[in-house]
């Protein structure tokens, strides 16, 4: 039996400095079913077993091909290691556009990665995809992810309830034109 190798092709790749966040891969699978199956996914939709997680992960990859855009992996640059995923992101049932983001363990927290990520994807959001503006959805408790938001200069904007997710609060980010490089870290 042959394997096909296939990859997700035409996703941009944005370099920030010290990540690149680009397309998921098959082998991203593995550290994103540990962290759905962890307690850290609570705020994301989680916990899920591995059946739902692939679902989940390739409801990621078919974003991408419906609609242009979706979560990037976000990789450590030096290591290639992945850390999690951040992008622009509007599943059906969603308010509007968002940018969102994940770090999938939590030796990875800390460290500033959600949040260079996050500049890059509402660089990107807003340069190429030609976003006038984006929330972030964060469940209620998630007191890292406000504060992120808070450091990204997102102001609450009302709250949204989601079926699977509950409670969430919406976070306003800035408009381009208030950030003064467009919001955008690096693009490649």
């Amino acid at each position: 039996m042959s394997v096909l190798s296939i990859a997700l092709t035409g996703v941009p790749v944005l370099q920030a400095p010290r990540l690149v966040l680009r397309a998921p891969a098959p082998g991203d699978f593995e550290p994103f079913a540990a962290y759905c199956a962890s307690g850290r996914s609570r705020f994301t939709g989680g916990p899920l077993d591995r059946n739902l997680a692939w679902r989940a992960f390739c409801s990621i990859t078919g974003n991408w091909v419906q609609r242009g855009y979706a979560f990037f992996v976000i990789a450590d640059r030096a290591s290639g290691r992945a850390l999690g995923m951040a992008g622009p992101w509007f599943p059906e049932g969603w308010p509007e556009p968002e940018i969102g983001w994940q770090i999938w363990d939590l030796a990875d927290e800390g460290q500033g990665y959600a949040r260079e990520a996050a500049e890059a994807a509402r660089g990107f959001a807003y340069e190429v995809l030609g976003w006038p503006t984006a929330i972030s959805l964060i469940v209620e408790g998630n007191t890292r992810s406000q504060a992120l938001a808070r450091r990204l200069g997102c102001i609450p904007d009302g709250i949204f309830t989601h079926a699977q997710l509950g409670t969430c609060a919406i976070w306003r980010h800035p408009a381009p034109e208030a950030l003064a490089d467009g919001g955008m870290e690096a693009y490649a």
